[in-house]
């Protein structure tokens, strides 16, 4: 509400100065001007004001409810220094999840395509000083980089660490993008929804699926599979031994097992059913052949953390790093394209002492990367959620409801007109941006998935599941995990 504040107190400066222009002519002007060209001027004036501060409260967020620690499943371990939180505002849907460290660890990270992060230029200085306190993952690309300072903002609030040197707090993180084509709004994660996350963090708990960060992740985009993503973990414990990986996963790539087949994705429906993602590659290398593929520019990263308990320098860790991050590629092709801007981050919580003999210190330093690798492409897999289903248009024995008809505005971008014409309904997005398939050229016919004739399709639809819900007395793209609100005009 501040910068709202701000900006329409800046807009009202800016009338007033055209304001006093207008209300203080020339002579002749004077002689001229009636008192209801006055009243008409004012009223002018007003409305500028009305109509520019609706503009700018159409996109605050200060009404948002953090939901914190929802969603997907429950991965459960036993890990004292590692407290894990998740925060989403439904309405975008988006999210932010933050892992904090019960005292300061060493951190390392490796890039791979044009990431976006915070507070990262420490880590590469390659001190072997335990100085990080959480590291935090973040939908709402750019924009959700505010998420990694407001946690560090929270721990001094909160008196967890001070000003002074040595015990001022130090958060690092990195985003996703989840904009764009992905939803219909430009809502992000801010300082509000990182402090809650924080706060609701919880010890060995972390949120497998559409949650968190990976709220309205995406894979398989290269390949048109456009499957729904989200976060995925995996733990290892053996003795003293410790391991965990996390990633939200937003690959343009698609999400491939051990044994090739691709785990999600809405397929073409003149593939084979038995088609992998060998074969899928293969095309693109035909179509190369024949004339290079086309592939439309998008914003995919993939962002990860790997935390072991051993205590490592700098050196092993960033090679830790290294290994993991690239070993990725088998889970994820193609992986670390153009498009996307892939982080991984590796965490050394320094709480148990490698091995002092040389050989069984050499051994172990070889091993952890290898262990840790399998682990993360595990993390990867667990990441796909359950994807929403192609619905099945229903038998049409009346005419439908034109009761439905009407503007929906889903964002100052996004909005769809509802129509009804010989029985039947019709959709056609009419504001500055298609509605996913609904597009703003021409409208296209909407076919019942519901017996009550309130849930439809697009009756063109073939491959991907797009649902209108007017259940509600609006409309509801997609209602469910990923639903997209409106409000009607």
């Amino acid at each position: 509400m501040n910068g709202e504040r701000y900006f329409i107190s800046d807009a009202y400066k800016e009338q007033s100065q055209v304001a006093k222009r207008f209300f203080a002519p020339s002579r002749t002007m004077a002689r001229r001007m009636t008192w209801w060209g006055r009243l008409l001027a004012l009223v002018t004036v007003s409305t500028v004001l009305t109509t520019s501060a609706y503009a700018l409260s159409d996109d605050d967020q200060s009404n948002l409810q953090p939901i914190t620690n929802v969603g997907g499943k429950e991965l459960k371990f036993d890990w004292p220094m590692l407290r894990i939180g998740t925060a989403e505002y439904k309405e975008g849907p988006t999210g932010v999840t933050v892992f904090s460290f019960a005292r300061p660890v060493l951190a390392a990270f490796d890039v791979r395509g044009e990431p976006a992060t915070a507070n990262t230029e420490w880590l590469r200085l390659g001190k072997d000083r335990a100085t990080v306190n959480a590291v935090v993952l973040s939908g709402g690309s750019f924009y959700g980089l505010e998420s990694t300072t407001a946690v560090a903002t929270a721990m001094k609030d909160d008196h967890v660490r001070s000003g002074i040197i040595g015990d001022v707090a130090h958060t690092t993180g990195a985003i996703i993008y989840d904009l764009g084509d992905r939803r219909l709004n430009e809502i992000y994660p801010d300082k509000r929804l990182a402090q809650a996350a924080y706060r609701a963090a919880q010890e060995g708990v972390f949120r497998v699926g559409s949650a968190g960060a990976g709220r309205m992740a995406k894979t398989g985009g290269i390949f048109g599979l456009n499957a729904h993503s989200g976060q995925g973990g995996a733990y290892f414990e053996k003795g003293n031994l410790k391991i965990a990986a996390f990633t939200v996963n937003n690959a343009l790539g698609t999400v491939t097992d051990r044994k090739g087949k691709i785990t999600a994705g809405y397929f073409d429906p003149a593939w084979p059913k038995d088609m992998d993602t060998t074969t899928l590659l293969g095309l693109l290398r035909d179509k190369w052949v024949q004339g290079p593929a086309q592939t439309k520019p998008s914003g995919n990263t993939t962002i990860s953390l790997v935390v072991v308990n051993q205590k490592l320098n700098f050196g092993d860790l960033q090679r830790l790093a290294i290994q993991v991050h690239t070993s990725m590629s088998r889970g994820l092709q193609p992986y670390a394209t153009e498009y996307d801007g892939d982080v991984l981050f590796a965490v050394s919580t320094g709480e148990v002492d490698l091995p002092t003999d040389p050989k069984e210190r050499q051994a172990n330093i070889t091993l952890l990367p290898i262990i840790a690798s399998e682990l993360m492409w595990d993390a990867v897999l667990s990441s796909v959620p359950e994807q929403p289903q192609l619905p099945k248009p229903v038998a049409l024995t009346t005419p439908l409801p034109g009761n439905y008809a009407g503007t929906y505005k889903f964002s100052r971008f996004v909005t769809v007109e509802i129509t009804a014409r010989d029985g039947k309904l019709f959709a056609q997005a009419t504001g500055e941006r298609d509605a996913y398939t609904i597009g703003r050229e021409k409208s296209v016919e909407l076919v019942p998935v519901s017996e009550t004739l309130d849930r439809f399709t697009i009756a063109s639809a073939t491959r991907y599941p797009l649902v209108l819900d007017f259940s509600s007395g609006t409309l509801v793209i997609n209602p469910g995990n990923w639903a997209q609100f409106s409000t009607k005009q």
